[in-house]
């Protein structure tokens, strides 16, 4: 088993069916609201932005999508959440996973620090325990057992796949290739891959990076270039409006319809048969994050959906689910 901070030994990518072609999920980090701005505490969230999940579900129901639900401690005990998502899980119109907040996730024997925010840092039992107790909630209050799971902050360590497949997970979503949180304590992913991988040899659990792609002059060198400028921030910005190189996520938040095209156009050519769109959940209700302040920014947020998707549409990208991947990835 490949520990998930690892890069894969080589010959891991996945295969999928004749016909799969290219196709991209959409996935919901469903979390509780806090200020992103302040230290992580285990009291003091919210969850007011949850009645909004209907609209969300409605939403992609109307575009054919089946959106995939990381749901973390304080929205897994949400009888309300329960309430919105469980027919639509029972009948297939979205999907259900797991996503790990350790600071809001009992049992609560560490001490709170940014260390032990990333679940990966914690003892190998308290990791397991704080995963078991989330997993079970989970299929005890929506009804369904999630099969993918997303680490909060994206810390996954060096016994998070054991835990994983300890607890009947098939897919792990938490790499977020060409991203470092190394310097605040958490994983490096800038050399992993952007294409499904397995992460061990009997092909029982799937990476689905999440999808960041290099665009411009300068793309084939980004992987070179970006890390040597994370102390540089306006260097990066004059490369971008340069066109020389930018670093594109396929998320809402702070990446505007224009840089996601050009994002998805390049993950195309380079040939990703999945793309892995995600944001989080708190964007649903203005001022619970900083990419959505207002009714103004709100509105931009679903339309950014629209045409981003209707885009994939166009380009014959398709989108899939949890359950469509798993029929169609060759073991």
């Amino acid at each position: 088993m490949t520990a998930i901070p690892d890069p894969p030994p080589k010959g891991r990518l996945a295969r999928f069916a004749p016909g799969f072609g290219c196709r991209y999920i959409v996935t919901v980090d469903t979390e509780e609201e806090f200020d992103w701005s302040k230290p992580l505490a285990r009291e003091g969230h919210g969850l007011d932005h949850i009645p909004r999940l209907a609209k969300f579900q409605e939403f992609c129901e109307g575009l054919g999508v089946v959106p995939i639900y990381l749901i973390d401690w304080p929205v897994a005990t949400s009888s309300l959440a329960a309430d919105i998502l469980r027919a639509p899980l029972a009948s297939g119109r979205a999907e259900i996973g797991v996503q790990l907040h350790p600071w809001v996730n009992p049992p609560f024997d560490e001490e709170l620090s940014p260390h032990t925010s990333f679940a990966g840092n914690l003892p190998p039992n308290l990791e397991a325990a704080k995963f078991g107790n989330l997993r079970d909630m989970i299929e005890d209050k929506f009804g369904v057992a999630p099969l993918i799971y997303r680490a909060g902050r994206y810390g996954t360590g060096p016994h998070t796949a054991e835990v994983l497949r300890d607890n009947g997970i098939a897919i792990d979503s938490s790499v977020r290739s060409k991203f470092d949180y190394s310097a605040a304590g958490g994983p490096d992913y800038r050399r992993h891959p952007l294409a499904p991988y397995w992460l061990d040899a009997e092909r029982a659990l799937l990476e689905l990076p999440l999808t960041s792609v290099f665009w411009g002059l300068l793309r084939r060198q980004g992987d070179q270039i970006y890390p040597a400028l994370w102390r540089a921030p306006q260097l990066r910005g004059l490369l971008s409006r340069l066109g020389l190189l930018e670093r594109i996520p396929l998320t809402p938040e702070g990446v505007s319809v224009e840089e996601a095209i050009r994002g998805i156009d390049i993950a195309m050519d380079d040939g990703l048969p999945l793309l892995v769109f995600s944001f989080h959940s708190p964007s649903l209700r203005a001022g619970h994050t900083p990419y959505v302040r207002d009714e103004h920014d709100l509105d931009a947020l679903y339309d950014w959906w629209r045409r981003v998707l209707a885009y994939c549409d166009m380009r014959g990208v398709r989108p899939t689910s949890v359950a469509g991947i798993m029929d169609a990835v060759e073991r």
